[in-house]
């Protein structure tokens, strides 16, 4: 994957998780916890999921869903489908 299209990825899924959240983008840190730092609830996290499959034409295998608690650890497992995909 090129250099450019991994810092893509970044920027498009920090802007959903902004808009979702309804806060800056640049004010969301990559380690912080969704839930326990951003008061992120589940009907969120699947708004955010359901954008990030739509945006990036991949399906997130239910199992993986609990793997989602991070900008960090979202925009890795998003590259990691990708890749696969």
């Amino acid at each position: 994957m090129a250099e450019a299209s991994k810092l893509n990825i970044e920027q498009e899924i920090r802007q959903l998780v902004a808009e979702v959240l309804e806060t800056e983008p640049e004010s969301i840190e990559g380690d912080a916890a969704f839930v326990k730092d951003l008061g992120m609830d589940s009907m969120m996290a699947l708004e955010i999921l359901a954008g990030i499959e739509k945006k990036f034409r991949i399906v997130i295998p239910e199992d993986m869903l609990p793997k989602f608690t991070s900008l960090n650890k979202t925009i890795a497992i998003v590259k990691d489908l990708l890749v696969k995909k």
